[in-house]
């Protein structure tokens, strides 16, 4: 208890001020003293803050200015807050059949007296990496596709690009979501787009050894087929990924120099971000869309489309399905969803052909549950790909050749550009760690570090933009439950640990490498060590006690930016919840995309693998759409 309560305390009284408290110029008295500037300064010279009545919006010239202004997807979002009437007449103009509910019916809305039923070919539940995808695959291939999205749509013009609003507007629980133990931290999006709307950009094709396993072990044929690898060639060539760089930032040039002198493996991350996209800000949404997520992709290509429409601010309550009699199984009817109107709740109902189920790995397998689905494995198999830190210190006046420069900042640049595979451990069992570099800007970077004292985080957060971080990422075997979105159970395996630690022994190796004046680690009893005034056997010993150090019991903050595999996909209903085709055991034209879906953890980013996936399932989502008569 008494380290959850430090935490509590490092994590909300520190970061209340640093990422919280801004004033009408939304600046922060704190933030020089800390060496940071707040929003992107670019983004603030170009955007002014997004207020624009009726009147400015009818002077607006042409599609190319408003979509400037509010997006790519503007035409095709629906504004639920305004009346039926209006919400009715919008849809009906994109060709979806509409039925009101009649004036005399007094009792609030529900699920058997909705206020509107909507009639579409698909309806998708999520935007993100899975829902994206099939949305405008389903839209561009003709058929009527309705969007569900819990999050609001937040694009260029519309961002505030400052940690507290961005948290709060994008991120599942306002990015302070943790199982229930507080054991692992959880960044989830929560937008249109999804997490391809605030992740890190990195775009890595299914590794061979994971293919090489989910076909062998788990005999999925799916993932050795022509239609898997021209999916990951498709989806990368949507998103625009290369892999070049023109200037590299402040985290990944430290990681990258630190293995070049050690003789480390060190790779380019392939990168849905063009070569001069030095944003640190890509967490926070993307200020020009040059980040190729969905709201800049797929989704644009059912907005083009004319076939779909986007319902934000809304949230699916059960999918409904019924058993036909002829069939043993039951088959998806459509999805109630529930939004906020006039300050109560309102119920609409969507009746489809087809029900796509996309809400990523800890909000799939609740909807799913709350829609009768008995399947023992839905919620199960959660994996998280745990992720334990190391950080060092590089003074503003640099000792060695002026490296790294006086006016690099560790929140600038490209958040991921390079990566070691120097403990992933590929060629054997295909468990171990990748190293890597996060974003990191004051709020969350203050709730990270350790709680010791207030003279000694006041001391961390004037070294802020001068500190590095660094991370293993594994590749984890062990696994928890999801019982809600905000009820989540996880156990790291015993490898799952050493991997980590074997990758911190690494990162502080690099880092002092590189040139760090100071390292240490996260761990709540760990310690730093200044590199320059060691003996080598000093340094040796440092290393090797700090890395060996318990990461359990909340020891050190162990963190999540990826969550898979609690509905995952296999051959066997007693052993998975969905099968090949992405389709549910025990519902008829139900199909779940997104990485809920993965047989077993990834090891590395999973954005192109979510797409390649779900553009899969989407061809067979087709096949089924076209045996039926469209709307």
């Amino acid at each position: 208890m008494a380290m959850i309560l430090s935490r509590l305390s490092s994590g909300f009284i520190v970061t209340y001020y640093n990422r919280i408290q801004v004033d009408e110029k939304k600046e922060n008295l704190s933030w020089k003293a800390i060496g940071y500037c707040g929003a992107d300064p670019e983004f603030q010279q170009q955007h002014s803050p997004f207020k624009t009545s009726k009147q400015e919006y009818k002077d607006i010239d042409g599609d190319g200015e408003k979509e400037e202004l509010f997006g790519p997807l503007y035409r095709a979002l629906i504004n639920l807050k305004h009346p039926r009437t209006i919400v009715a007449d919008n849809l009906r103009r994109f060709g979806f059949p509409i039925s009101v509910r009649p004036k005399k019916i007094k009792i609030p809305a529900n699920v058997s007296h909705p206020s509107l039923t909507i009639k579409c070919d698909a309806v998708v539940v999520g935007s993100g990496s899975g829902g994206g995808v099939v949305a405008g695959v389903l839209a561009k291939a003709g058929y009527k596709v309705l969007v569900l999205e819990k999050g609001n749509y937040c694009a260029r013009s519309n961002l505030s690009l400052l940690e507290g609003p961005s948290m709060d507007q994008m991120y599942m629980s306002g990015g302070m979501l943790a199982t229930d133990d507080m054991g692992v931290m959880i960044l989830a999006g929560s937008a249109v787009g999804g997490g391809s709307t605030i992740n890190w950009s990195a775009s890595i094709k299914t590794p061979k050894h994971v293919i090489n396993e989910w076909c062998d072990r788990y005999e999925l044929e799916l993932f050795d087929s022509k239609l898997y690898k021209e999916a990951m060639d498709v989806v990368c060539e949507k998103m625009g990924v290369q892999s070049e760089i023109l200037e590299e930032g402040f985290n990944n040039a430290v990681l990258r120099k630190g293995c070049e002198e050690l003789g480390y493996p060190v790779n380019d991350i392939p990168r849905n971000s063009p070569p001069d996209h030095y944003c640190g800000w890509c967490c926070m949404g993307c200020k020009d869309g040059r980040k190729k997520g969905t709201s800049e992709t797929w989704l644009v290509d059912l907005v083009n489309s004319g076939n779909g429409v986007i319902l934000p601010g809304c949230e699916a309550i059960k999918v409904l399905h019924k058993r036909r009699k002829a069939r043993g199984r039951k088959t998806a009817t459509g999805v109630a969803f529930q939004f906020e109107y006039a300050g109560e709740k309102d119920i609409c109902i969507v009746e489809s052909k087809v029900t796509i189920v996309a809400c990523g790995a800890l909000s799939t397998p609740p909807l799913l549950k709350r829609s009768g689905l008995k399947n023992a494995n839905i919620g199960k198999n959660l994996h998280l790909h745990p992720v334990a830190m190391a950080w060092g210190y590089f003074p503003d006046a640099p000792l060695s050749g002026g490296w790294p420069e006086k006016e690099k900042k560790s929140y600038e640049g490209g958040i991921m550009t390079a990566m070691s595979t120097v403990v992933a451990n590929t060629d054997e069992s295909g468990y171990g760690a990748v190293l890597q570099t996060p974003a990191l800007h004051p709020g969350m970077f203050s709730t990270l570090m350790p709680w010791i004292s207030g003279a000694d985080m006041k001391r961390r957060m004037l070294r802020f933009s001068r500190t590095a971080h660094i991370f293993a990422l594994a590749r984890d075997k062990g696994s928890g439950n999801v019982y809600s979105p905000n009820s989540i159970s996880y156990q790291m395996e015993t490898t799952d640990e050493e991997n980590l630690k074997k990758g911190l022994d690494k990162i502080l190796r690099v880092l002092a490498a590189a040139g760090a004046e100071e390292i240490g680690t996260h761990h709540c009893k760990g310690k730093s060590i200044n590199v320059m005034k060691v003996s080598s056997h000093e340094f040796e010993r440092f290393v090797k006690e700090e890395s060996s150090r318990s990461l359990r019991n909340l020891n050190t903050q162990i963190c999540s930016a990826h969550q898979m595999g609690s509905c995952r996909m296999g051959i066997d209903p007693k052993e998975s919840v969905v099968n090949q085709k992405g389709e549910t055991w025990e519902v008829e034209g139900l199909f779940v995309a997104d990485a809920s879906v993965f047989p077993t953890a990834l090891g590395v980013n999973p954005m192109v693998t979510i797409q390649a996936i779900s553009y899969c399932t989407a061809q067979s989502v087709l096949d089924v759409l076209k045996g039926k008569k469209s709307i």
